[in-house]
């Protein structure tokens, strides 16, 4: 196969529909797969996703709409997924044909739940797509930026460096600009891990401390990611790339940001339950603290920022006892 060839989208939601727009700018026609008929029918009546990111305008005779999800894998050859974690394998399950002959491009800031397993590796075993077949890509990239067209780098990891170079291509233009790297499982768990301190970032916000503390918090949240990184996988990348660092920063400081929304209304005195409902969107950090802290159970690293908000989050610690003996933690 000859790389990218057709290319789907796989999600309906605001980085789906961002990586839409992206690949559209590069590509003459794309594949999309939405679950709800209803939702595409309506995007086709609009010209614009119903639900997410409404002010990107989309040509839709470029674009070929899909429900199922076997078809749009069966008329497809490289497949980006942008689904939330959570929701991932009840997708996946719907499968019937093989994807083995697929190149994958994992969009999704997670992990599979139970398994607590990484997305590419999760490809692998349950789908028997070859590991260098199998692509990944890391921030920092809001997706309402991209819908702004404000200027913004992402990374593209894949095991087979050579491999991914012809996508590069489909994810550059005037306003996003990207890097290849070979560190697929250090990106992804760093992916998971800024949600996660986003949203401790969050709780700290809510609960009225200032810019000065954020900076030494975002400082010791770098630590301990590169501590978790170096654990589980290569020991070779710099902690400092955007990849790592910047989508920390962006994804703890960003307007834009669901994790640091949610964590703020913790912080604020919200309980898990009702800020869910209050959140329009999934602030996959939730997810990604209890897969994490279940992974470490393992690694053994010393994680004070991760436990402090697992304690918050899943044994319904008080957030201002918890934080006010994690910030004694702190240099």
């Amino acid at each position: 196969m000859e790389l990218p060839g057709k290319i789907a989208v796989m999600g309906g939601g605001s980085w789906a529909t961002a990586l839409a727009k992206i690949v559209l700018s590069t590509q003459e026609h794309i594949n999309w797969y939405m679950r709800r008929p209803d939702q595409i029918e309506e995007f086709r009546q609009l010209g614009h996703n119903p639900s997410y990111i409404t002010s990107v305008k989309f040509d839709i005779s470029r674009i070929t709409f899909y429900s199922n999800i076997n078809q749009v894998i069966k008329e497809s050859d490289t497949l980006i997924f942008a689904t939330p974690s959570p929701f991932l394998k009840q997708h996946l399950k719907k499968i019937k044909r093989p994807m083995s002959d697929k190149f994958i491009v994992s969009a999704i800031k997670g992990l599979v739940p139970d398994e607590n397993m990484l997305i590419t590796d999760y490809f692998s075993e349950y789908y028997r797509v070859p590991a260098d077949n199998i692509a990944v890509i890391g921030g920092p990239c809001h997706a309402e930026e991209i819908a702004l067209e404000r200027l913004s780098y992402i990374t593209l990891g894949c095991t087979d460096t050579e491999k991914i170079a012809p996508l590069a291509g489909v994810f550059s233009n005037q306003y996003l600009k990207n890097t290849i790297s070979r560190d697929v499982a250090g990106i992804e768990y760093a992916s998971v891990l800024k949600n996660v301190y986003s949203i401790a970032a969050g709780v700290c916000h809510g609960m009225k401390y200032g810019d000065n503390f954020q900076a030494v918090f975002l400082s010791n949240a770098i630590q301990e990611m590169r501590r978790f990184v170096d654990a589980t996988g290569d020991k070779g990348q710099d902690i400092t790339d955007s990849v790592y660092l910047g989508d920390l920063l962006v994804t703890a400081y960003s307007r834009f940001s669901r994790n640091r929304i949610f964590g703020t209304m913790i912080g604020k005195g919200y309980s898990v339950k009702i800020a869910q409902l209050e959140m329009e969107m999934i602030a996959e950090g939730y997810y990604g603290t209890k897969c994490i802290h279940e992974i470490n159970e393992k690694y053994k690293v010393n994680m004070p920022i991760l436990d402090a908000l697992y304690g918050i989050l899943y044994e319904k610690k008080s957030p201002t006892t918890v934080i006010q003996r994690l910030t004694e933690t702190f240099k």
